[in-house]
């Protein structure tokens, strides 16, 4: 057994069966960690490299099994006014990750954000769907958080994947060194990189980062020669005006010219579906009251899209 493959990292999902992200059945592996802090962010619990106790409140029943087994004090009971005290998570209190509590709770109200896995442990996950990678076309999908934040386990993950036959792809927000993607480069046969803004300022009020290394990297990838989906999430109010779209479908027409590698421009249009997981967290959603585009709106957009010799799409996943 080689020392890359007995390799650690900390996953904080694997999903089956992914028909979106990537060509063909895949299945997707969440990587914990990202140096962004998009507003829009369906997946918090990946933000942090660290374990985090996630809670369902409308189905604990408060019973203090959790608080009996917790070595390291995350849960407690807190006091309420006109009634019994309540289960609440302590999130001064740092998770070891365990999972001790979750496995206690009757309720099945707490989950662990975050296992640590081995390279070898994750590839076998990935190679129990092999038959449906040969007769789709699919693979495995290495996400997050932004697996270039844990380098060398999403490197092995990807490098194992293809030495045994599976199509590798990565997503990627591409803040991270160029170093690195290079690297990642051999083992990659497709990357969907993300490209949130083309304007640093309003890059990095809604991410927490401006955009110039990001849309280095992305240049770099492209003149490399490697394959790319470039993804572009529709936010309203933040992107999906006329200047912003022109001006992200302008840049990558010049950059990518008529580049065989650039393999389509996906607007992907925002959605609500992991609001509940903030509840879980015990977190503010930051996009408020902000909703998803109508149909109508869209069909507006995709005027815009045509506009630019690229190969762009809308993905409706409903």
């Amino acid at each position: 057994m080689s020392e890359q493959s007995m390799t650690k990292g900390v996953v904080f999902d694997i999903q089956k069966y992914s028909m979106h992200d990537g060509p063909g059945v895949r299945t997707l592996v969440f990587l914990k960690g990202c140096p962004l802090r998009c507003k829009w962010c369906s997946n918090p619990e990946s933000i942090s490299t660290a374990y985090q106790v996630m809670c369902l409140a409308d189905q604990c029943v408060s019973c203090g099994r959790c608080i009996d087994v917790c070595p390291s004090g995350v849960h407690k009971m807190a006091a309420v006014s006109n009634g019994p005290p309540l289960h609440q998570v302590d999130r001064t209190a740092t998770c070891i990750g365990c999972g001790v509590c979750a496995r206690s709770c009757p309720a099945k109200a707490l989950r662990i954000a975050g296992k640590e896995m081995t390279v070898d442990e994750v590839v076998s996950v990935i190679m129990e769907d092999q038959f449906f990678y040969l007769t789709s076309g699919g693979g495995v999908t290495i996400g997050g958080g932004e697996p270039t934040f844990q380098p060398a386990f999403a490197g092995a993950i990807l490098r194992q994947a293809r030495l045994n036959g599976v199509h590798t792809a990565m997503e990627t927000c591409g803040q991270s060194t160029w170093e690195v993607y290079r690297d990642l480069v051999p083992y990659t046969d497709l990357f969907l990189y993300d490209l949130k803004h083309i304007d640093p300022d309003r890059h990095k009020a809604n991410t927490g980062v401006s955009n110039e290394r990001i849309l280095d990297n992305l240049a770099r990838l492209l003149e490399l020669g490697a394959n790319v989906v470039v993804r572009i999430p529709l936010i309203a109010g933040v992107n999906d005006d006329i200047d912003a779209l022109s001006g992200a479908l302008s840049w990558l027409e010049k950059t990518a010219k008529k580049a065989s590698n650039l393999k389509g421009v996906e607007v992907l249009p925002y959605h609500r579906l992991g609001e509940s997981k903030y509840q879980q967290l015990d977190e503010v959603y930051p996009m408020g009251a902000t909703t998803g585009h109508t149909d109508d709106q869209l069909k507006e957009i995709e005027k815009i899209l045509l506009q630019f010799n690229l190969p762009t799409r809308i993905v409706r996943h409903g």
